[in-house]
């Protein structure tokens, strides 16, 4: 619990040296400011510095608040409550916009300092060797997008929501390395049981998939320690908002897949003359599929979305939650599409079905 409060203390101290960085740079300017056009006396230059040491103080003081004045000690802290972070506003005054700055620090400190904890306490300290030591991390969500698109020439260029890669901490790195994992690396992402946030609610016309775990690939391993970036299908089949945690561990086990069946969404994609083979090549950017699931492809600048219907493992055609599709000579066939089921729906309600 010390180092806790350590780690705390600590972190607040480095928001409160920002934050006196931030006053100092403020006041300076403005004195400077002013002496430029009034031409500030030696008595004018005095109470400048006395009211910088004045502000100082006082953001000092800001800087070590009980942390019990943030709305993030009613919640678990494996939770993060995005009502806890306050809109900052000067219009309030200097002071009340340093409180807030640096209540909404300390909001994502606890839970930084809790995921922390954990995976030092719960999965390093008690791992039976140096492989499962960096095999499984608890972390927290960030989205992923543009910023992690590879550069042009890299397989995964161009495909960053039309993928099932995700940005990992190194850690996932040397695990691979020390087990000898064989490609493709595949990494499960699954919510806990009371640590997870709650499933967000879909608008009207989206379904919650209702999934706990999909597996995915690596598009890199650059995540700081204790965060992973998802893509958005991902966070969609999870119910996931920014800054829920998550469980995420190398897997060896998911079997090859010998079979698919993908529902479009749009029966446009149907129409498309060689949609079969546009299907077998935007396939190549997921290492594997997980049933219940909504994947997405893009072709000649449109973006079309699948339901993942069912997966059928290799060599007996076993029925099964996730199956690896790279490296696999893998069936894939297409139902109805998503927006004719709804029609015919509509028309039998109508009675306007034709035989």
């Amino acid at each position: 619990r010390s180092r806790k409060s350590i780690s705390i203390v600590e972190s607040k101290s480095k928001e409160t040296i920002s934050l006196i960085s931030s006053v100092s740079s403020f006041t300076l300017h403005s004195y400077n400011r002013q002496s430029k056009m009034n031409r500030v006396s030696s008595l004018g230059t005095a109470s400048a510095i006395a009211h910088y040491f004045i502000l100082v103080l006082l953001v000092t003081v800001v800087g070590f608040l009980p942390t019990t004045c943030t709305a993030s000690s009613t919640f678990s802290s494996y939770q993060f409550h995005p009502s806890t972070q306050k809109p900052i506003s000067l219009k309030s005054g200097l002071l009340k916009a340093i409180s807030t700055k640096w209540q909404n620090a300390n909001s994502l400190a606890i839970l930084e300092q809790a995921v922390e904890d954990y995976n030092a306490e719960e999965i390093v300290a008690s791992a039976h060797d140096a492989a499962s030591a960096v095999s499984h991390r608890r972390l927290i969500v960030l989205p992923l997008d543009e910023r992690f698109d590879p550069p042009a020439g890299v397989f995964s260029h161009g495909h960053v929501q039309t993928g099932d890669k995700m940005s990992l901490p190194r850690e996932f790195w040397t695990a691979i390395q020390r087990q000898k994992a064989e490609v493709p690396w595949l990494f499960e992402v699954s919510r806990v049981h009371g640590v997870t946030g709650p499933r967000v609610v879909f608008p009207p016309g989206m379904d919650d998939p209702g999934l706990d775990r999909v597996v995915g690939g690596a598009i890199d391993f650059r995540s700081p320690s204790n965060y992973v970036f998802l893509p958005k299908w991902m966070m969609q089949a999870l119910a996931l908002k920014p800054r829920d945690v998550v469980d995420v561990k190398l897997i060896q086990t998911v079997p090859p897949g010998s079979a698919v069946k993908l529902r479009p969404h749009s029966s446009e994609f149907l129409n498309i003359a060689n949609h079969q083979a546009v299907l077998e090549t935007e396939l190549k950017h997921y290492s594997a599929l997980v049933r219940g699931s909504t994947i997405a492809f893009e072709y000649n600048g449109k973006r079309y979305y699948f339901d993942v219907v069912d997966l059928r493992s290799a060599p007996r055609g076993e029925k099964v939650p996730m199956a690896k599709v790279q490296d696999c000579d893998i069936a894939a066939e297409f139902i109805r599409a998503k927006d004719q089921v709804g029609k015919k729906k509509k028309q039998a309600e109508t009675g306007t079905l034709y035989k």
